[in-house]
């Protein structure tokens, strides 16, 4: 099974990760951030391990807080290729970015780039919009949707600073799953769609969104938007306890029989600087058409 490794960063580097934490470089700052999946000690020295700008400790109860080191600005720009994000901690020990899914950025682009024709694509819980950013690079007209006003405003934000913002976009507070359904009915249909739910989460009017429950529904309608001309579908996963084969499993039952096509599966991650081992961050399912 494919483990796909982001190694193409300059801005970011993960420099250590051991007991239970990650310490990363994000452009000229250092961040050291909680990890559950870190089970291994760390390789770097306690030193390094200290220099940091922020600090984030988990609660015993949940949640957790940052602890500021340095006078760290409240959010600042790193690059990957020609795109341009903006960074900031947030309360949920969250950057707004996460730097292994440039593999998967990539992959869109290239797809979209390949198509050499009009291109629409779908990209539902887009968070702050890296791979809508990177889609709408490639050429691609993109419906960007996500449940939060704040993430739609931050990726309209990143799609400006990487000079962008004159391109075909939209940006959609929206329940996922209303808005699959609407744009069906609307006739509305895409060339790519892109997913990454959340394990759990409130849709923009209180709507309950749990992934066990309501994946296969949801991409039975994600099946329906796909136009006789689409390229791809990529989902993301990052639910513990999940596993590669079973979002695979989703895609090739819904997608194969009515397209033809090949589903791919496996894991992301980032290479570790002080080591040869790579940390996985998440799951990814593509599936492909034939052509």
């Amino acid at each position: 099974m494919p483990f796909l490794l982001a190694d193409d960063w300059n801005d970011y580097e993960l420099l250590d990760c051991g007991d239970g934490e990650r310490l990363e470089r994000w452009g000229p700052h250092r961040l050291r951030r909680p990890d559950p999946q870190v089970l291994w000690p760390r390789r770097a020295s306690e030193r390094e391990w200290r220099e940091v700008d922020a600090h984030y400790h988990r609660s015993e109860k949940g949640g957790g807080h940052w602890e500021f080191l340095t006078k760290l600005p409240e959010s600042w720009v790193i690059g990957w290729q020609h795109l341009r994000f903006e960074v900031r901690p947030t309360g949920f020990k969250h950057t707004g970015l996460f730097p292994e899914q440039a593999v998967n950025w990539r992959w869109t682009a290239e797809r979209i780039a390949a198509a050499a024709r009009p291109f629409r694509l779908l990209n539902l819980f887009a968070y702050t919009g890296a791979a809508s950013v990177a889609a709408v690079a490639a050429g691609a007209e993109v419906v960007h949707v996500d449940a939060a006003k704040g993430m739609c405003k931050w990726a309209q934000q990143n799609l400006a600073l990487s000079g962008l913002a004159d391109r075909p976009a939209r940006f959609l507070v929206d329940d996922v799953p209303k808005l699959v359904a609407r744009e069906f009915r609307r006739g509305n249909r895409y060339q790519g769609l892109v997913l990454d739910p959340p394990s759990y989460g409130r849709g923009a009017q209180g709507e309950v969104w749990k992934l066990e429950d309501q994946l296969w529904e949801l991409l039975k309608g994600c099946a329906d938007l796909l136009g006789e001309d689409a390229s791809f579908l990529l989902l993301n996963g990052y639910t513990t306890g999940i596993s590669p084969t079973v979002i695979a499993n989703l895609l090739e039952l819904l997608l194969v029989p009515r397209f033809g096509g090949r589903v791919e599966t496996g894991e992301v991650g980032l290479p570790i600087r002080s080591c040869d081992l790579a940390l996985p961050c998440g799951l990814y399912a593509r599936w492909t058409a034939a052509r």
